[in-house]
């Protein structure tokens, strides 16, 4: 069905009285549905008309979560508009934890901008960065890293890095061997990131070239970073250093 079609359809239940917070029995709505399609246009309407912007199903989903999913980000900047709480408690499916590992990095950083902690850990998944480093989703490692995530805060022992050396991305690695990540950090297991590598991988001489001391210039730039705090982003501009100085702080 198309989404005019959709809208005429709702448009008439409307006028014939239907309830827009009807559900099934697992406490799905139309605005679940709605926002799981990524037709703004009908949520608005059943927004307008009274749906409920937080409303949860038995698992705990929440329409913020379904346009997460659907990585519609008009869907997500409108729900907020409405009211939806962008940071949701432990009983309830995160949202932002969602865009991330589906790769949706718009809506990550439209949560974030409303203020959602950018290392809070969901109990099931870990944090923002873990989750991002465990489905390799690059550009959401980056731009995470960017914003000042712990690079060391992923589920319980295990870090981001662990989670990255399971995997095949040599990038992402790379990129939080840069950010500073502990590349002797044990987990539960007692066990390094070194120790996950594939033998003889790319990822295990990533890892391997980076076994021995950080350079001054290194140590430098997180000392700096780090005094700075995630304000460096915005901070680091207004210092007036020499660009390559600044692009050097910014991993430009």
């Amino acid at each position: 069905m198309s989404v005019e079609s959709e809208m005429e359809l709702i448009q008439s239940s409307l006028i014939n009285g239907f309830n827009v917070n009807l559900v099934t029995t697992d406490r799905v709505s139309a605005l679940h549905e709605a926002c799981l399609g990524g037709h703004v246009a009908c949520a608005k309407l059943l927004l307008e008309n009274g749906a409920q912007v937080n409303a949860a199903t038995i698992d705990g989903i929440t329409p913020l979560f379904n346009a997460c999913c659907s990585g519609s980000v008009a869907c997500v900047n409108m729900l907020l508009e409405f009211g939806a709480k962008p940071q949701l408690g432990n009983h309830l499916a995160s949202p932002i934890h969602e865009a991330v590992k589906r790769g949706h990095r718009e809506c990550m950083e439209v949560l974030l901008a409303h203020k959602v902690d950018i290392d809070q850990e969901d109990l099931q998944h870990g944090t923002l960065l873990y989750v991002a480093c465990t489905y390799q989703r690059t550009d959401c490692v980056k731009k995470l890293l960017e914003l000042g995530a712990n690079v060391n805060a992923g589920k319980r022992l295990d870090s981001p890095l662990h989670a990255a050396a399971m995997k095949s991305s040599v990038e992402i690695v790379v990129l939080l061997a840069d950010y500073g990540a502990n590349l002797k950090g044990r987990n539960a297991d007692f066990k390094c990131a070194l120790d996950l590598a594939v033998p003889n991988s790319k990822i295990e001489q990533a890892l391997l070239l980076r076994e021995g001391p950080a350079s001054l210039a290194q140590l430098c730039r997180l000392c700096i970073r780090k005094r700075l705090g995630r304000s460096c982003l915005y901070a680091v501009p207004k210092l007036h250093l020499p660009e390559p100085l600044e692009n050097f702080l910014l991993y430009r």
